[in-house]
């Protein structure tokens, strides 16, 4: 009898398309400030969410920072960052990060976290302290809170809205269909929920994003763009998923650019502020042109 091995058993990985290719990150301003998010031992989801864009975006002095820790209590089958047993907070954590931006010079702070659904606030009130400990040290710095759904409790929520970041982020990341197996604790309606009440409490800049190629149609990506919209989200993203490592869903088809392009005219159609569609772009990618 042949006895199967693991490349009987497991899929092949997709190769990469061409117009996947990222450069290795290089340059001074990227070296200074991997030196710095070392030093003081940051977390940021430029590392821990294995972005490819983190040569680009560090090159030019902005980066996205990782508050809560760097475990989420979520395993969602798409994100690359560690999920377990989360550890205590750190509440110096907030002055680490404000004291970071100042020392980099960043005049757009992205700032997000992972889910912590141990937690009773599930970490509002750290989110809060850090957005008020940025603005402390740093007025003259535009922030966007990328966060997440917190069960989709209000009062938690208002914690981000009453510190009036200038933009405020959280991800729908798949088509209705698939939200069960690409964010499993996560529910669509919910996400929609929570954007629309973030606008309807006046924020004046909403936005979310959308990674592509987990098995979607297009015309599921299209209704996710009118959800979202019906929401009255102002910004959207629109990338390519690509797989962290072989535990994580498999990259079921590349987006052409073409494709993405497509996407974007539809978006801006929609009647979206801005729509940032192409193979690597993700969430906090060119985010400091969304304030305008």
């Amino acid at each position: 009898m042949k006895t199967e091995t693991a490349s009987n058993i497991l899929p092949e990985r997709k190769a990469k398309p061409k117009w996947l290719r990222v450069k290795l990150p290089t340059g001074k301003k990227y070296t200074e400030l991997r030196g710095l998010v070392d030093k003081y031992q940051l977390n940021t989801i430029c590392t821990s969410g294995s972005c490819p864009n983190m040569g680009e975006c560090w090159g030019e002095g902005t980066a996205t920072f990782m508050i809560l820790g760097n475990i989420c209590t979520r395993s969602c089958g798409f994100c690359g960052v560690k999920t377990g047993r989360p550890e205590q907070l750190d509440w110096d954590e907030p002055e680490k990060v404000a004291r970071s931006i100042k020392i980099m010079g960043i005049k757009h702070a992205v700032l997000t976290s992972v889910d912590r659904d141990d937690l009773k606030d599930m970490g509002s009130i750290m989110w809060a302290e850090t957005v008020k400990a940025v603005r402390r040290m740093n007025p003259e710095t535009t922030m966007e809170t990328l966060i997440p759904d917190f069960q989709g409790i209000e009062k938690h929520i208002d914690r981000i809205i009453a510190v009036n970041p200038e933009v405020i982020s959280h991800n729908i990341e798949t088509v209705k269909r698939l939200t069960r197996e690409v964010r499993i604790q996560a529910k669509y309606e919910r996400s929609l929920g929570v954007l629309e009440y973030l606008k309807n409490q006046g924020r004046r800049r909403t936005k979310s994003g959308i990674m592509l190629g987990l098995g979607e149609q297009r015309d599921e990506v299209i209704q996710t763009l009118k959800d979202l919209r019906n929401a009255q989200v102002d910004v959207v993203t629109i990338g390519q998923y690509l797989q962290p490592s072989k535990k994580h869903l498999p990259v079921k088809q590349f987006i052409t650019p073409d494709q993405f392009a497509e996407y974007k005219s539809i978006g801006l159609d929609l009647g979206f502020r801005h729509v940032e569609s192409s193979a690597l772009v993700r969430s906090s990618y060119k985010a400091q042109k969304h304030i305008d």
